[in-house]
């Protein structure tokens, strides 16, 4: 079911241990803490392998995340505006990414510019809790869904490389 690449790069990742969410003031900060490992390592791994492909931060509270996050087609880099929030029963509950320029282009999205990830990723994220984290959300959810969208979006003429001024 797991490719040998997505498996690599899964267990590249920290697994995070602390079941809380934005309600749970006291130990979210822990689970930021967490998170903000497992995103400098699996951010660290994507740089030494040549596969740098996002840039995220958050509002102080770790709520609200937003950032870039860019694919590179026939050696053209395509960027985007990505953000979500931290769903109140997060762990539980899966972020829901977003690429508002996006919205709207493709089937495979919702209202907003967020991702499709139902049918693949969130059975994964469920199987998973609290062990997946941001990081997780971004290496399976947003790039498997990058690398089919995109190439597909520009053959169709749908989205264009723009240069950068």
């Amino acid at each position: 079911m797991v490719d040998d690449s997505t498996r690599k790069t899964l267990s590249s990742i920290p697994l995070l241990q602390i079941r809380a969410g934005p309600r749970e003031k006291d130990v979210w900060v822990q689970r930021l803490k967490e998170e903000y490992q497992a995103l400098i390592k699996y951010v660290e791994n994507n740089k030494q392998s040549g596969s740098d492909w996002f840039r995220l931060e958050s509002n102080k509270e770790g709520t609200k995340w937003f950032g870039k996050c860019w694919y590179m087609h026939n050696l053209l880099k395509y960027e985007f505006d990505v953000e979500f929030d931290i769903p109140v029963t997060y762990p539980t509950t899966a972020p829901e990414i977003a690429l508002p320029e996006l919205d709207g282009k493709t089937a495979k999205m919702y209202r907003g510019g967020k991702i499709c990830l139902t049918d693949h990723f969130k059975p994964l994220w469920a199987r998973n809790v609290p062990k997946f984290g941001i990081a997780h959300a971004m290496a399976l959810g947003l790039a498997p869904w990058l690398a089919v969208e995109v190439p597909d979006l520009i053959e169709k003429g749908i989205i264009t490389y723009k240069e950068k001024s």
